[in-house]
């Protein structure tokens, strides 16, 4: 009876073979195929939307902690500010791809669990800090163990996810770095005004340590719920893991991880670098992540609008909240049509850009927070777009180039941020026009990058080179 209820789900994953060019089944999907998706999304969603929401905030609360006094009391001056962002960009940069070449052959539950403990414990430890320079050692401490969780999410929700599934669940993976943000910042206003002076300890050093303690219960707590792989995970029934490995491969999505048949770590190295087509996503996807060092200086931005530090904290929070209705309405469009995704991506860039350009000529301080708001609707909602857009490209590469180019693709992405934190010095109070110039230059640039790349991946796919 099971053996004919299992041909049944293959025969009507069969019907696949109906795809369009997007690369997305034009038919619905079976009963048990459905079940199956939602039990998959109770496993990833809920657990990866919230440590991703503590892995932001534990990367950004330096901003928060920055006005709430630790500017005064370490002495920092713009240039160590910067250095102290740019060293976890460094480190970040630089352990990427190793971290994710370490995820090709090891259980991402347990990995990923274990990094987080780890940056935890690094955030609590800024607490204790005294000079810049221990800042900066914690701050690349922090990038190096960070590396290795957003490029794990990507290349985990391309080995579970169809292309015409994906782009949903990269807004409500993105949606946790947005509400991260807002609530970041109420979180913030709260620990650093509440417990101020408490025990002799200034509210920036609580702020460090209760956010570090929070990240290090949650990753003991992680390896219940995170997933494997389709073909090995534990929690799935066997005809269940079969029926995941068996609708990636008819979608075209490459989720092989037998051990015969893996390609050598340094091989595939070679041609997730070396493949030129890669290159337009790593560098499509550089002018999307190069926006968001913005998110370290909103606070500075707002406080340089007339708002009190504790305020300023506090008011950082619409900047985000206005950003969700437009990336939960572009990400159902991009799971509609994943063919048109590179066009959407490239139409909210140029938004994007307009506004940014906009911000920089208006003086009106009032008029200028409302533009920030859209702005960050033009920046957030193309990110959930850009990673799905990116997956799906090198969907039938071999899972091993896959998860190191998409690790290489993040690494850059962070490389484009080093630059944007030395555009927002406190000289050019209050309008900042060298950095809203600056983004208004970068989203049309990657406006120009998608639409190039979504009409060459549709008449050249990418392909598995072994």
């Amino acid at each position: 009876m099971s053996s004919n209820i299992q041909d049944e789900r293959f025969n009507d994953l069969e019907k696949i073979d109906a795809i369009t060019d997007s690369g997305a089944s034009t038919l619905p999907k079976s009963a048990e195929e459905k079940n199956l998706v939602r039990k998959i999304d109770l496993y990833l969603m809920p657990s990866i939307w919230f440590l991703y929401l503590l892995a932001y905030m534990d990367r950004s609360n330096i901003g928060n902690a920055k006005i709430a006094g630790m500017e005064d009391d370490l002495s920092l001056s713009d240039t160590q500010y910067s250095l102290a962002i740019n060293l976890f960009q460094v480190s970040y940069i630089v352990f990427s791809v190793p971290s994710n070449m370490v995820l090709a052959r090891v259980r991402p539950s347990i990995y990923i669990s274990t990094i987080m403990f780890l940056w935890g414990i690094v955030v609590a430890a800024k607490a204790a800090i005294r000079t810049p320079a221990q800042l900066w050692g914690l701050r690349f401490a922090l990038g190096a163990l960070e590396a290795g969780f957003s490029p794990a999410v990507f290349h985990i929700f391309s080995m579970w996810y169809r292309k015409s599934e994906q782009t949903k669940r990269f807004m409500v993976f993105w949606l946790a770095g947005i509400l991260g943000s807002a609530f970041g910042g109420v979180l913030a206003g709260a620990i650093t005004s509440g417990l101020d002076g408490a025990h002799g300890i200034p509210g920036w050093r609580w702020l460090f340590i209760v956010e570090g303690v929070i990240t290090c219960v949650c990753a003991l707590l992680a390896p219940l719920v995170l997933l494997d792989y389709p073909a090995t995970c534990s929690k799935f029934a066997p005809e269940e893991r079969t029926l995941a490995v068996r609708r990636q491969e008819l979608d075209g999505q490459n989720i092989n991880i037998e051990k015969e048949q893996r390609i050598k770590l340094t091989k595939a190295l070679w041609y997730a670098l070396t493949t030129p087509a890669h290159w337009i996503v790593f560098v499509a996807f550089m002018t999307v992540d190069g926006s968001f060092s913005i998110a370290y200086f909103y606070p500075t931005l707002v406080e340089g609008l007339g708002y009190q530090s504790t305020t300023a904290n506090y008011m950082t929070a619409p900047l985000y909240v206005c950003a969700i209705p437009a990336a939960i309405a572009l990400s159902i469009f991009g799971d509609r049509n994943p063919s048109r995704r590179g066009y959407y991506l490239a139409g909210a860039m140029l938004l994007g850009a307009i506004f940014s350009a906009v911000t920089a000529a208006v003086t009106n301080l009032t008029a200028r927070y409302v533009l920030l708001c859209f702005l960050n609707m033009g920046l957030y909602c193309t990110v959930p777009l850009a990673l799905a857009f990116s997956t799906t490209m090198m969907g039938a590469v071999e899972p091993e180039v896959r998860s190191i180019a998409l690790a290489w693709m993040s690494a850059l992405g962070n490389l484009a941020q080093v630059y944007n934190s030395y555009i927002w010095p406190d000289r050019d109070a209050p309008r900042y026009v060298t950095g809203f110039a600056t983004y208004a230059a970068l989203l049309t640039l990657g406006a120009g990058l998608y639409t190039g790349g979504a009409m060459y991946f549709k008449k050249r796919p990418l392909r598995a080179r072994v």
